[in-house]
């Protein structure tokens, strides 16, 4: 059996990609700052809207969050 490695998309949870992929925690961090894990809307809010409120591509982040491991 192989594993399959979980993509994310603009539209993940950033809340669901760090439970998913703890390492990812370091690019949500460079991107949008420490604050962000202690915000509440990190279980509802997207990369996407994350990306948005910080004025950064979410492209970027994503190709950079499914580019771990």
């Amino acid at each position: 059996m192989s594993e399959t490695k979980t993509k994310f998309t603009k539209d993940s949870v950033i809340g669901d990609v760090v439970k998913s992929s703890p390492a990812a925690e370091k690019i949500i961090e460079k991107y949008f700052g420490k604050g962000c894990f202690t915000c509440p809307g990190i279980k509802l809010e997207s990369i996407v809207f994350g990306s948005t409120m910080h004025g950064v591509d979410p492209e970027k982040i994503v190709k950079e969050i499914n580019e771990l491991e």
